[in-house]
């Protein structure tokens, strides 16, 4: 099992420390650096600039959401971060949820699973350079026909000769509707919430998207990355009561009340009467009481928290769930040396 620093997106500031995270990352045998994007920071940005720094790792988003840009542009973002890296790019994909998607980027969220499919195939014509691109799908039509074209819309191909036309495709997905589509056309999933005891669950549904005709992969060739808060500490009490916080912000309001594709990931693990009680506490203005409704067992579900034999013992039990990499983040140099020993058990 692997590990990817997930260094995410950036709060009100850019980080102050992200340069030598990544270069801590590859020196401690770290597989890969990921960046995400909400709606201030983007994620190729950081791993061109960081990524610049280094010379093994993979360089992936995790995730840039699709409704941002075209998928013509993001293969042109994948294709050139690829050849500036020397082919260590990984592009990672993502719906995200209608707040952002039609609240930030104007765009609909409707059939997000029609989206994802369409758009992969484009990006997928894109990286072969076999013909001028082409799409008759009704979400992005290549040539655009539709109002206001003025019908002199010209297939093409890129300029630029991708590096590698089988550049890896993850995608970001929760619902078992997601992560079996996830299983049919990408090459890995990114796993925001992974509970290891839920495992037979999550293989059942990507059993099947393999089994589906033209799956891109089988099981044996296809990569689990899960999130995964990974904290070697001899105080997890102080650990826990600074996740609640966490955990209150994304249950509660990482979405809306009606569409929150997090808190229904906790529903299915089981916790629909604490999800009531923290979006209730959360939407009402009461994020203290909202935190403090998040139980231990929630959060541990999610995370590994506790001294070094603790931590190595449930690195075991992820890997026995099928987890191909744990992607984690740290907030420091010193958080990720901790880490290292971990990297090469």
């Amino acid at each position: 099992m692997k590990f990817g620093l997930q260094l995410g997106y950036w709060m009100a500031q850019p980080p102050a420390d992200a340069g030598e995270l990544v270069v801590a990352a590859e020196a401690a045998g770290f597989d890969a650096v990921f960046a995400a994007e909400s709606w201030g920071s983007d994620a190729f940005g950081p791993l061109t600039w960081w990524g610049s720094r280094t010379e093994r790792v993979r360089l992936g988003t995790s995730v840039v959401q699709m409704s941002a840009r075209t998928p013509a542009a993001t293969a042109m973002h994948a294709l050139t971060l690829d050849h500036l890296s020397g082919g260590r790019a990984v592009l990672g994909l993502g719906v995200s949820g209608p707040q952002v998607v039609e609240g930030w980027y104007g765009q609909p969220f409707a059939k997000p699973l029609q989206r994802t499919r369409e758009y992969v195939e484009i990006i997928r014509k894109v990286l072969a350079r076999e013909a001028p691109v082409t799409n008759d799908g009704p979400h992005y039509p290549l040539p655009y026909a539709g109002p206001g074209a003025t019908g002199l819309g010209k297939p093409l191909k890129p300029i630029v000769h991708p590096l590698r036309a089988d550049l890896p495709i993850w995608l970001g997905s929760e619902g078992p509707k997601n992560v079996a589509l996830t299983a049919e056309i990408a090459d890995g999933w990114l796993a925001i919430y992974f509970a290891p005891r839920l495992a037979e669950m999550y293989h059942s549904w990507l059993d099947e998207g393999f089994a589906r005709p033209g799956a891109r992969r089988s099981r044996e060739d296809f990569e689990i990355a899960a999130s995964c808060q990974v904290v070697i500490t001899d105080d997890p009490a102080a650990e826990l009561e600074r996740m609640r916080w966490i955990m209150a912000l994304y249950i509660g309001g990482m979405g809306a009340p009606e569409m929150n594709f997090h808190a229904q990931v906790y529903r299915r693990m089981g916790y629909d009467r604490e999800v009531d009680e923290i979006g209730a506490l959360f939407q009402a203005g009461r994020k203290a009481e909202a935190a403090a409704a998040v139980p231990d067992e929630l959060i541990l579900d999610t995370a590994i928290i506790g001294n070094e034999a603790h931590v190595r013992e449930q690195l075991k039990v992820w890997e026995a769930a099928g987890v191909t990499m744990m992607l984690v983040s740290a907030p420091d140099v010193e958080h990720l040396r901790k880490l290292a020993p971990l990297v090469d058990r």
